[in-house]
């Protein structure tokens, strides 16, 4: 072969090279998608909006001054910009990949211009505050944010750039970063928690972008290549078998974004590791146990560290709804829940949802059923269960959590309700306590009060025992000690329960809680039934605390009122921050009742010989006013065996600007324990119209057979876990 048969062929590797190098976009979108969307446009309502969206975005920021501000404050002015900022560039690289308008390239080469000429002159973050930092930001995490989004905007534009512009932002940006990711910070970036899938996920995505396979491998198995970490990891350890998350839908529906984006980037680049499938299909799994905990006007429940306002329009629920409709397969609910988020995505996946919505018109309201989930990676500890009735907004709705403590977001509330009802929360949950990105507030961040307050077990509707948090609020112990499921029957129409165990929680005391909801002729509306049985050695001050939202209207408890001189209810565990509004004493049936909306809401809950009834709100000890005030009551008593035994009725109407009111007072006048021992209880409800409910519950085991329990001489049967006996 002559040397100019060398070069020849030199000449065509190289031009063959050119001809099949990579094609991008490859993570997102493909030309493929962007076309059909060009075609689509002006057919569907959904996918128009999401366009229009779109460009208004964009074109407002094309008519600004670029600005790259130095490192601020977290929720201050620089954090968001650089906020803004990669969403800018997001959106203009779909649009570019869509309509191949050559300024939204431009605008974003313009970005990483600045960019490349600032990050490599930036140290680490000056207000990490305990945080791993960023350059950008004051947290790896938010940095890893950027490049998420970023990584998908130079994806759109990779071919459109020269070598020499690549070669720049590259060395000095991207690189920097993944080599701060998951080399500085490499035990981060190792962590099993939504921090680390957030790194994983932009190291990956950018991987694909680069062509470089060794750092997709450090992506899905971390830093030692050993699956110790890496994306994978946190796919198995984050998500029960059902694919429920530790820390609560508040904290999944942001890392369903990391989940499903970089999922997709590796099923579009190697559709050979079939990653929807992994775990048994747990992104499928991991997207509908957050949708299913929605209450029906898609807000999130507060669980743990949680906004009482998120809800199911956020974009990582869009992403997700959007892939698993499109992945895993149609399903009614999620072109509901597709109504709520009123957009979609910018791909294939959300021409798919949009198409199949069309203008709404045939879709079905929401209307998931009850539903329970197990908790912990092995689907061992514990759970969360929903019983729902009715249907669409009007549902009603009743949440019992009794699974793992969620690392460092986590509550110590284990047994914890929440009673939804008429649009709302009625029995709330008090989420965190944090004015978030708002700057003046602690600079965003959590305040002092989530740790005084929001995390005790006295801000929460569960038992509490000596004036004390569950684990002496020590995270370590939380973590340590789940609750534990008992039984869970959500399939009736008109009877649905679930029982927990919490016996680790505090030492020498064991506690269930069994709830019900039920429906009767003799009720307008559905109600709860509580029985929360308590068991100890030695005599404890228990206190069973119901918040609630409305205002209070009448109860047949004698109330001394402070008056002016308020103290608050205790020195510790949250009970510093209670105003003791109230206190009055009760041997016999006590009724509370409370107006919120348009219907009055009773607590009906047995007598027995010693039982305070204190009345408190929010808001003591809170120099900075950080807490959201609210009332609240509770009932206490000093025992060693006791069962508080309760019924939340709704009832009647109320309106202001008509005038009118009716059926003020409950329907059911007494509740009596008639007896409780470990193998079961029963309780007799009574009330108005004959109303008569003999409630049999089993404390022992669980099982299908015969229960036989005895007390003052007297036997009771009944035939699984539970029995209502309706004796009128």
């Amino acid at each position: 072969m002559n040397v100019f048969q060398k070069i020849l062929i030199l000449l065509l590797s190289v031009l063959l090279t050119a001809t099949f190098a990579k094609e991008h976009p490859t993570i997102a979108i493909n030309k493929s998608e962007a076309r059909a969307i060009r075609e689509a446009l002006g057919k569907y309502p959904l996918l128009d909006k999401s366009y229009a969206a779109y460009e208004t975005f964009v074109n407002a920021a094309l008519q600004r001054v670029i600005e790259v501000p130095p490192p601020g404050e977290a929720g201050g002015y620089a954090h968001e910009k650089h906020k803004q900022n990669y969403r800018e560039m997001h959106q203009a690289g779909i649009l570019f990949a869509i309509n191949g308008e050559e300024i939204y390239a431009a605008f974003i080469k313009a970005m990483l211009d600045e960019y490349a000429k600032m990050y490599p002159t930036l140290g680490p973050h000056p207000r990490s505050f305990k945080q791993k930092p960023g350059r950008l930001f004051h947290q790896t995490l938010n940095e890893a944010v950027w490049l998420v989004h970023v990584s998908i905007a130079y994806d759109c534009i990779y071919n459109w750039l020269n070598a020499e512009d690549r070669q720049r932002y590259e060395e000095s940006i991207f690189r920097p970063m993944i080599h701060l990711f998951s080399v500085e910070h490499a035990e981060m970036f190792n962590l099993i928690h939504n921090h680390g899938t957030w790194s994983t996920a932009a190291v990956g995505m950018m991987a694909y972008v680069l062509d470089e396979p060794e750092l997709v491998e450090r992506a899905l198995y971390g830093t030692n290549l050993d699956g110790k970490g890496g994306f994978l990891k946190q796919m198995e350890q984050l998500f029960s078998p059902d694919g429920f998350y530790m820390e609560g839908p508040y904290y999944i529906r942001y890392a369903l974004r990391p989940f499903f984006l970089f999922a997709d980037a590796i099923e579009r680049n190697e559709p050979e590791r079939k990653i929807y499938q992994y775990r048994d299909e747990i992104l499928r799994k991991a997207y509908y146990s957050v949708a299913q905990t929605i209450f029906p006007d898609g807000i999130f429940p507060p669980i743990n560290d949680a906004s009482k306002t998120m809800d199911i329009a956020d974009i990582g629920p869009m992403i997700a709804n959007n892939l698993t409709y499109q992945r895993y397969g149609k399903n009614e609910n999620l072109l509901a829940i597709a109504r709520l988020q009123d957009r979609v995505m910018l791909n294939q996946a959300g021409l798919t949802i949009a198409n199949d919505f069309g203008d709404g018109s045939t879709v079905a309201e929401l209307n998931w059923g009850s539903v329970e989930f197990s908790d912990g990676y092995d689907g061992e500890r514990g759970g969360l269960g929903i019983l729902r009735t009715g249907s669409g907004k009007s549902q009603t709705m009743l949440l019992m959590k009794y699974g793992v403590h969620g690392k460092g977001h986590g509550h110590f509330d284990k047994l914890q309700f929440i009673f939804y009802d008429q649009y709302h929360e009625v029995i709330p949950d008090y989420g965190f306590a944090r004015w978030i990105n708002m700057e003046p507030k602690h600079g965003g961040r959590y305040t002092r009060e989530n740790n005084s307050f929001a995390k005790q077990t006295v801000a929460h509707n569960v038992v509490v025992v000596d004036e004390t948090s569950q684990n002496n609020a020590n995270r370590k112990k939380g973590d340590a000690h789940w609750a534990e499921r008992h039984f869970f029957d959500g399939n009736g129409s008109d009877i649905q329960v679930m029982s927990a165990r919490a016996n680790q929680q505090y030492e020498g005391v064991a506690m269930q809680r069994t709830m019900f909801l039920i429906r009767d002729e003799k009720l307008e509306h559905p109600a709860v039934i509580d029985l929360y049985r308590l068991q100890s050695d030695s005599e404890h001050q228990y206190d069973y605390p119901i918040y609630y939202n409305g205002q209070f209207v009448v109860s047949n408890v004698a109330f001394d009122v402070a008056g002016n001189s308020l103290r608050p209810m205790g020195e510790k565990a949250g009970y510093e921050h209670l105003w003791k509004t109230a206190a009055g004493k009760s041997d016999s049936t006590i009724i509370f009742t409370w107006v919120d909306g348009g219907r009055y809401y009773s607590l009906i809950s047995a007598g027995t010989a010693g039982t305070e009834m204190l009345l408190g709100r929010i808001g003591a000890n809170d120099p900075d006013f950080n807490l959201r005030s609210g009332p609240m009551m509770m009932l206490r008593l000093r025992a060693a065996d006791h069962l508080f035994a309760s019924v939340i009725e709704p009832h009647g109407f109320f309106s202001e600007a008509r005038e009118m009111s009716r059926d003020a007072r409950s329907v059911i006048t007494s509740v009596e324990v008639i007896g409780h021992d470990d193998e079961g209880s029963v309780v007799d409800i009574r009330g108005k119209r004959g109303l008569h409910w003999r409630i049999m519950v089993n404390n022992g085991a669980p099982t299908s057979g015969e229960k036989t329990v005895s007390f003052e001489g007297k036997t009771y049967r009944w035939q699984g876990n539970y029995a209502i006996e309706k004796l009128n």
